[in-house]
């Protein structure tokens, strides 16, 4: 067979794992294998835990923040309504939410294909209330080589202590992840006062209660494995990366073949690279895998390891970066193209809903209007020799302030209005305000003649509603 004919062969035998960085007998796909985090300290971990106590400020505070007298994000389901800064949304402005969640997913997409993970790294719930449960569990039993120690040996009443204080700190910060998330669809400060003094309702105990079973469970025990085994964005995100992608990257070139020295040994005379191969990247790794075998989906893009071999070079005298956030054109020799169609393509639809999402909310109403006649009776003639129809007009007040409502109609005259013609609704208030409409038989043309309903604001902002004025068929 000629050399052109022959079909290339490419070996796709699975590498053989080093069982000291993969979570104990080199099974790093077993759930039940413990990974034990050592703490990482350095510029990406710096900026990790600032941001997360940004976001885990934000998510206790808003709550408890009232604007107008309305408390500022209350996602009413019961009431079907969604006071969000200010402003109160019903389900018909629901399409707004719509379009949140596009845009939410292609920023997902555009984060992704420029940066990786970085969502799971820095911002993502599971990861930031992991390290979280992590510092506990760090201040309260020691470091992750204690921790490992301590749990190979039989418990003793000290260990036992520090344990039950760990979980004790984990449930009440599950407890008040609860609260403050049900705070979220239900008035938090009248939830918290029920909940402590035991007169909150069956479903307030019900998932405050299910949202902390959840977060102890998550971030204490199962950890990694939320990511590795039950969260999707792990498996589709390969659709979105590409050789331009930053991820967290090893160079190999540069750091092959690994081995021990010491900091006075020039390693090139011994034929190796700068790897020293201590292992600081595995123990810090929070899905326990070894970033030197190569981009893997477990990997979050946390920097950990990043910030632990830069220490490892800086005390022994090597430049920095032997891991970093790269790509694999960059590991390869080639250069990195940042602006790519997949990337811009991503940007501009974002953009788009961006500017819909603006457009959507500055064209919210401050208030709903819808009018129905009353079937019951099409018209009548009163005393006063006037035909009337009788009108239910619904008033939906969505500002944060009481408003007073001016009431007219076009469409006929003279009209004689029986009711009152200014009505006064409260915030996030429905009303029915009926009412009737008095004309003379005369001053119509025709059966049914078309009329409009005029409702003003104290701002000024004006809705009409069309209806129908019968006098007879």
């Amino acid at each position: 067979m000629k050399d052109s004919q022959r079909i290339e062969v490419k070996d796709v035998t699975a590498k053989t794992f080093n069982p000291k960085t993969h979570k104990g007998g080199g099974d790093r796909f077993n759930p039940s294998n413990r990974i034990y985090v050592r703490q990482s300290k350095g510029t990406f971990q710096l900026l990790r835990r600032y941001g997360a106590w940004f976001l885990l400020g934000l998510f206790a505070l808003i709550p408890w923040i009232n604007l107008s007298g309305q408390q500022l994000v209350l996602l009413d389901i019961a009431q079907r309504q969604f006071h969000i800064f200010g402003t109160t949304f019903y389900p018909q402005d629901l399409p707004i939410l719509a379009t949140l969640f596009i845009i939410a997913a292609f920023g997902l997409f555009f984060i992704t294909t420029f940066l990786g993970r970085v969502w799971c790294g820095y911002l993502c719930p599971q990861t930031v209330w992991t390290f979280m449960y992590i510092w506990f569990e760090e201040k309260l039993e020691g470091a992750a080589n204690k921790r490992r120690k301590q749990d190979s040996q039989p418990i003793t009443q000290k260990l036992f202590v520090r344990k039950g204080l760990k979980h004790i700190a984990w449930l009440f910060i599950a407890t008040a992840t609860g609260l403050t998330f049900v705070g979220y669809f239900v008035p938090v400060r009248q939830l918290v006062i029920d909940f402590v003094t035991l007169n909150a309702s069956f479903n307030a105990y019900f998932w405050v209660f299910f949202f902390a079973i959840c977060t102890y469970a998550n971030a204490g025990w199962m950890r990694s494995i939320v990511c590795i085994h039950m969260c999707p964005y792990a498996r589709f995100q390969s659709a979105m990366f590409d050789k331009d992608t930053f991820i967290v990257g090893y160079d190999e070139k540069r750091g092959e073949q690994r081995g021990p020295r010491s900091r006075k040994v020039d390693p090139k005379t011994k034929g190796l690279g700068d790897c020293i191969d201590c292992d600081l990247c595995v123990q810090v790794c929070p899905s326990g895998i070894d970033i030197r075998d190569g981009l893997q989906y477990e990997c979050i893009n946390c920097g950990a390891c990043i910030d632990a071999c830069d220490v490892t070079m800086d005390r022994m005298g090597y430049d920095k970066g032997l891991i970093s956030y790269t790509t694999e054109h960059k590991l390869a020799g080639h250069s990195t193209k940042v602006m790519r169609p997949k990337l811009i393509g991503y940007g501009v639809v974002l953009l788009l809903m961006m500017v819909f999402l603006v457009n959507q909310v500055a064209s919210v109403e401050p208030f709903g209007l819808s009018v129905i006649r009353d079937r019951s009776q099409l018209y009548q003639v009163n005393n006063d020799g006037l035909v009337t129809n009788t009108y239910n007009l619904k008033i939906i007040n969505k500002s944060p302030t009481i408003q007073a409502y001016q009431l007219d109609v076009e469409g006929m005259s003279p009209v004689t209005w029986y009711g009152p013609r200014t009505v006064r609704v409260a915030p996030g208030e429905v009303i029915n305000h009926p009412f009737s409409l008095g004309v003379d038989e005369n001053a119509l043309d025709g059966s049914v003649t078309t009329i409009e309903f005029v409702v003003t604001d104290e701002q000024g902002f004006t809705l009409n509603k069309e209806s129908r004025f019968i006098k007879n068929l």
